[in-house]
């Protein structure tokens, strides 16, 4: 036996574990960071979807497309606004994020999952009454209310839909919900896959960002925690460590864990295969949280 072969039969043996641990285990992933801009890491991924999907486990993926949304509106000239780091939202910005989020993004993920074949949908929030939003309230500095238009917050999840796919297929979601009166609301992507792995009762949340993990300070990035609890990340919090991108994966973490998900992990998107590395082997490649 060569050496090559050795090591797949290493990597193989090393997997098995966790592939009979994991079996019928829902696993939501969060789709960002450089594994949606890269052509290798977007191939890697839809591998890594489809494997996990043929030993046994029912991945779900969630994706948002702020970069895509902004890319669009400038060749369309429109008016590109942030407040707090939140897009203003009017309606015909919101009709342009539902076209890329859904009619784009979307279909492009779903796509790139069955040329490597597998077997995705693509749905948003508004199909089968999935997320039901409420717009989201959000303030300055001053405690002044911000209109940040038609940005939204999950208030309900509705999972019979996803129920029902995640048995025969891999659901592909993004993120916009419709309120009760059918208005659509754009919300982030983190935010979702944390309600979705809550309402879902998850085995695992992955996030795919392009840091290696979660810092013990977000504004100088050394080695990554390897493992911590809610209890931990709640001291960074306080301590005032989290920061920028991090704070909503942390939000959706808090969230997903303490409505009995097992464990979140952040991992880095700009690393190969990725996903399968944290799940199917010892060392992983990110932040492992657990309650």
């Amino acid at each position: 036996m060569t050496v090559r072969q050795q090591k797949t039969v290493k990597t193989l043996l090393e997997a098995m574990p966790y592939i009979r641990r994991f079996w019928g285990a829902t696993v939501v992933v969060k789709y960002g960071g450089a594994a949606m801009t890269s052509p290798q890491l977007q191939e890697q991924f839809a591998e890594d979807m489809v494997l996990l999907r043929l030993v046994g486990m029912k991945p779900v993926v969630v994706h948002g497309g702020g970069p895509q949304i902004s890319s669009f509106m400038s060749r369309l000239d429109m008016k590109v606004e942030f407040v707090a780091g939140q897009r203003v939202t009017d309606a015909t910005t919101m009709e342009v994020a539902r076209m890329v989020l859904v009619g784009k993004v979307n279909k492009e993920i779903v796509g790139l999952i069955n040329r490597h074949g597998g077997a995705a949908v693509g749905l948003s929030g508004e199909d089968g009454r999935l997320i039901r939003a409420v717009p989201k309230e959000h303030y300055d500095e001053e405690g002044r209310a911000l209109d940040l238009g038609y940005v939204g917050d999950v208030a309900e999840v509705n999972v019979g839909v996803l129920d029902l796919l995640s048995e025969e297929v891999i659901p592909v979601v993004a993120g916009v919900g419709a309120a009760a009166d059918g208005q659509a609301y754009n919300i982030n992507a983190d935010a979702v896959a944390g309600e979705l792995a809550a309402a879902l009762k998850a085995e695992k949340i992955v996030f795919l960002s392009d840091v290696e993990g979660i810092y013990e300070d977000q504004g100088v990035e050394e080695t990554p925690i390897s493992e911590c609890d809610l209890s931990y990340i709640g001291a960074l919090q306080g301590a005032g460590r989290i920061s920028g991108g991090m704070v909503p994966k942390v939000g959706a973490i808090r969230r997903a864990l303490e409505a009995g998900v097992k464990s979140a992990h952040v991992i880095d998107a700009r690393v190969e295969h990725a996903v399968l590395l944290e799940i199917l082997t010892d060392s992983g490649c990110g932040t492992k949280v657990t309650a």
